[in-house]
């Protein structure tokens, strides 16, 4: 275990932000929700289907924003920045390709891809109407993630905070006036909560820009720096991504077909998933905090070559990270009743978002374990394969089929399918926990030695990080 108390403070101090960022970010969904439950049931039902489809585009987003965290960490930790911007370069030419073929495709089949997820004529109409608006966020979505994604490979992370906060403040001021026509405006309800979140997504990209222009001060950022990539760079780059890329669109998958199978259960268990779920994101916002911070403190670490120090990285975080389990169960439990008051369901609907949430206060102790521990210490040391395929094997092959067969086969309840559906976050724990302690994971990225295993670049003296097992 680490007793420098340094590494705490630093620890913590980018847990924190992050865990604030993603909290505020969630909650511009969160408010979305609570006013347009407000509104209409049908209301909150569409747009729960329409973020579904961004929440795929997001995980796409995530896995190529990860992959420039990875990789761009070790090159910072070398104190090398030129290769750094380039690969942020390639990163962002391939966002933007994948932005403009989602908006392509919501443009042609708007219809089909929302009836994926309900079979319900008035929810379709809903989320047809806010997926008209919220297509041209996509690109705008793209850059700033991108960009965020470049700056939290150096351990820049409080703009991605400030940007937050603007976006919360922008979109429930404009959806407060729009969903129900408050101040003279017309009341616009699904569109008017799309167009609060569009204001939100270009002025915090236009923000960030000003702040990359005048306040960033480690990669001195250009319009020029992506005009430009390097071609041995994007090799590295691609194939750091694919593990990763495939790992975020299972995941993204993954998420879809869940709230499908709940979708066709009953009306009352996608309105109740969706409150629930957006809760559970917002406390799950910790163990985000902690898997993308450790992801960046380890690969600073391999980048320089400190294997003392990945080893005691490695210990202590997993104890941290039982820790802020055990807290963000905690908090789950108690502030359930207090949001789920703010909502105004059906009784029959209320109870069932309150069952989902108990059994949510136990599923999330273990996500906050082995999460962190495969995304944070492994893959953000190098081993983008395992994760992918460790996810592939326990969502595709073991939860889905166990979910499907639950739901269809035995027509279980909503609530037994709830617990099949989220099952993997108790037992990868194992698997994550062995990896971690007896495996070797750390693999050295950047471009003199790509491609090689930690304790290949270490025989000189240090020796191997899988025989330091104290």
């Amino acid at each position: 275990m680490i007793r420098d108390r340094k590494f705490y403070h630093s620890f913590f101090a980018m847990v924190v932000v992050l865990i604030l960022q993603n909290v505020i970010t969630l909650s511009v969904n969160l408010a979305d929700n609570i006013m347009l439950g407000a509104y209409s049931e049908a209301a909150l039902a569409g747009v729960a289907a329409v973020n579904q489809i961004q929440f795929v585009y997001q995980q796409i987003l995530l896995g190529i924003g990860e992959a420039v965290v990875i990789l761009g960490a070790q090159y910072f930790g070398k104190g090398e920045t030129n290769p750094l911007k380039k690969i942020s370069s390639i990163a962002l030419h391939f966002a933007l390709i994948v932005a403009a073929g989602l908006f392509l495709a919501v443009c042609l089949w708007p219809d089909a891809l929302v009836a994926a997820f309900t079979p319900d004529q008035e929810i379709i109409e809903q989320g047809v109407s806010y997926l008209g608006i919220i297509r041209y966020t996509y690109v705008f979505f793209a850059v700033t993630q991108i960009l965020l994604a470049t700056l939290r490979s150096t351990g820049t992370v409080r703009i991605a905070l400030g940007l937050s906060v603007w976006s919360l403040a922008v979109n429930c001021c404009i959806n407060y006036t729009l969903i129900y026509g408050h101040f003279g405006a017309p009341q616009l309800g699904v569109m008017g909560a799309a167009i609060g979140t569009l204001a939100a997504r270009v002025s915090e990209l236009l923000i960030l820009l000003l702040y990359i222009a005048k306040k960033e001060g480690h990669l001195r950022l250009s319009l020029a720096d992506y005009l430009h990539t390097d071609r041995n760079l994007r090799r590295d780059y691609w194939k750091v991504l694919l593990p990763v890329l495939t790992g975020s669109i299972l995941w993204g998958m993954n998420n879809a077909v869940q709230n499908a199978i709940l979708g066709h259960m009953s009306t009352s268990a996608i309105a109740a998933n969706s409150v629930a779920s957006t809760m559970f994101l917002l406390v799950k916002s910790m163990a985000v905090g902690a898997s993308s911070t450790a992801s960046v403190f380890i690969g600073r670490a391999v980048g320089e070559g400190d294997s003392g120090r990945v080893r005691q990285y490695a210990r202590t975080m997993q104890v941290l990270f039982l820790a802020i389990g055990a807290a963000s169960s905690a908090v789950l439990f108690l502030v359930r009743i207090p949001i789920l008051s703010l909502y105004q369901l059906e009784p029959e609907t209320m109870r069932l978002a309150d069952t989902f949430l108990l059994i949510l206060c136990v599923i999330i102790i273990g996500m906050s374990y082995q999460m962190p521990t495969n995304l944070g210490i492994v893959r953000g040391g190098g081993d983008t394969r395992y994760v992918m395929i460790l996810d592939f094997v326990s969502i595709w092959c073991i939860v889905l089929p166990l979910s499907y067969t639950m739901a269809f086969v035995m027509n279980a309840s909503s609530v037994v399918v709830l617990w099949c559906l989220n099952l993997d976050q108790i037992f990868k724990c194992v698997p994550a926990f062995l990896k971690c302690n007896f495996g070797n994971w750390a693999k050295k990225l950047t471009r003199e030695t790509a491609g090689k295993g930690f304790e290949d670049i270490l025989e000189k003296g240090e020796g191997n990080y899988g025989s330091h097992r104290n």
